[in-house]
């Protein structure tokens, strides 16, 4: 999702990450595997780093996956424990002094922490650390984490009892591998906003933020890692420990719409079957009478058109074909090619478009500005009639844990009516998913979710400064929801 900014109006999600203890295998290969599978979560940078139980090797690079590796690096990264990250950049610049896994000395040894979300309270946490003599190397909050791990391993060398003092310390969304020269750690912070789950692959342990991860490689799901737990995996096996109380469960719900690949499962749900019940109750909440035929913006959009089709009776099609091949790149576009804009990215089907009244299908709206040039887009290939249908709510509110989404002001949903977005996006008609309704797709309930986005209610206390980072005045916000503890798992699909 990185590669495309400025191509596509969509949010933007951090990173993602994996992690294996497996003596005898070829760790760093099946790192790179799970890296590939992981790619969607992020397209500026990659990295692994290796293990063999005396030193710590590290690999990391701007770019693709499968730019930063090859046969003779993989090749060099020999060890038992390895993990990798592949990385979007919300806190800190993309440059490679901020890629990931970020490397750092500890009383135990090396250190490489791999990190997904981000922090609230980064900022007074580097000055402390800073007071105390400690020296930064990049400027994400994930060195953060490294340096306060390396901190109190210094007193605790128990990694479990050193993770729950870190945890104690640090506010706001994280799914972490942290690899030492004998320990592969993972950690989820106590709302659990961003995912992770454990694997098992020839009897050894594999975490992974998403499902389709483990898949790639071979492993099999075991479960999702819980919200404010830790996991420690070394020669004596798997140690499980709810380092600090779980607050609520408040998972990210963009992981449903958007950001999860559509064959990994969450919560015990398919992600691909969840968006295609988006688009049914799309179809029962905006229907489009009089529309000849749904098409989808490839590829998050797919399932959700072919739910509106099935639901509405409308014919699904194909109008808009994908370049599959734009992959992130480091030339800069012309200014010919930057009045291309999405015709880059998407090629209309005039074959399917001319003359004809369409739904087009997407799952979100963030500044309008793309949407809209979807929009003229089909009008320009003879679209009669354009009726867009997202499958998430406005979005009204900023994100502060680790969606790259725009501040306040730049939300276009925050300042407009769906009226006057319709306007501004030059469609036919314009019809938004209820949070009522894109619960009813998830069959769960709101409080196993954060839905800060469309709500404006923070599960994780935000500090002042931060708000007014993202253009977000105290009280704009509503109260934040009460806590709940039952396990999402109690919930039938």
């Amino acid at each position: 999702m990185g590669a495309d900014k400025g191509l596509f109006d969509r949010p933007r999600e951090e990173c993602g990450v994996f992690g294996i203890y497996a003596p005898g295998e070829d760790v760093a290969r099946i790192t790179f595997f799970g890296l590939y599978a992981l790619q969607h979560r992020g397209q500026e940078s990659a990295g692994i780093a290796v293990s063999d139980g005396e030193r710590v090797l590290v690999h990391k690079e701007m770019g693709l996956v499968s730019q930063v590796f090859d046969e003779e690096t993989l090749g060099y990264l020999r060890g038992h424990i390895a993990i990798g990250h592949t990385r979007y950049s919300t806190t800190g610049s993309s440059v490679l002094r901020n890629a990931q896994p970020v490397m750092c000395e500890s009383p135990i040894g090396t250190l490489a922490v791999a990190h997904n979300g981000n922090l609230v309270n980064a900022s007074p946490l580097r000055l402390r650390l800073q007071e105390a003599g400690v020296h930064f190397h990049s400027t994400n909050d994930s060195e953060i984490i490294a340096r306060l791990l390396a901190t109190e391993l210094a007193e605790f060398r128990d990694p479990v009892e050193a993770m729950r003092r870190v945890m104690q310390q640090i506010a706001g969304a994280y799914s972490l591998v942290i690899l030492t020269p004998n320990h592969l750690i993972a950690a989820r912070d106590p709302y659990g906003v961003r995912p992770l789950c454990l694997g098992r692959i020839n009897g050894h342990h594999v975490i992974a933020s998403e499902t389709c991860a483990l898949n790639v490689v071979g492993a099999d799901f075991v479960r999702e890692i819980e919200p404010g737990e830790v996991l420690v995996i070394d020669e004596n096996g798997l140690r499980e420990e709810q380092a600090v109380p779980l607050q609520r469960y408040s998972l990210c719900m963009f992981e449903f719409i958007y950001f999860a690949r559509p064959d990994s499962h969450i919560y015990n749900r398919t992600l691909h079957e969840v968006r295609r019940r988006m688009g049914q109750e799309l179809a029962r909440e905006h229907p489009a009478p009089g529309a000849q035929v749904v098409i989808p913006i490839p590829d998050t959009g797919i399932p959700a058109a072919l739910g509106f089709a099935q639901a509405s009776g409308i014919p699904y099609a194909e109008g808009l074909i994908k370049n599959r091949y734009i992959q992130r790149t480091f030339i800069q576009p012309d200014q010919r090619m930057r009045e291309l804009g999405v015709k880059i990215k998407l090629n209309p089907l005039r074959e399917v478009i001319s003359g004809r009244k369409l739904v087009m299908v997407d799952d979100s709206i963030v500044r309008g500005t793309t949407t809209g040039k979807i929009v003229r887009m089909l009008f320009e290939a003879g679209a009669k009639e354009v009726h867009v249908r997202i499958t998430s709510p406005p979005i009204r509110y900023p994100c502060f844990y680790g969606i790259d989404m725009a501040t306040r002001e730049e939300l276009v949903a925050a300042s407009h009516s769906v009226e006057e977005i319709r306007e501004m996006i030059g469609a036919t008609s314009l019809g938004y998913l209820s949070i009522d309704g894109m619960l009813r797709a998830v069959r769960m309930k709101r409080h196993h979710f954060c839905l800060a986005c469309f709500d404006g209610r923070y599960p994780i206390p935000v500090p002042r400064d931060v708000k007014l980072s993202k253009n977000l005045w105290e009280g704009e916000e509503e109260a934040p929801q009460p806590a709940f503890c039952g396990s999402p798992e109690t919930e039938k699909e």
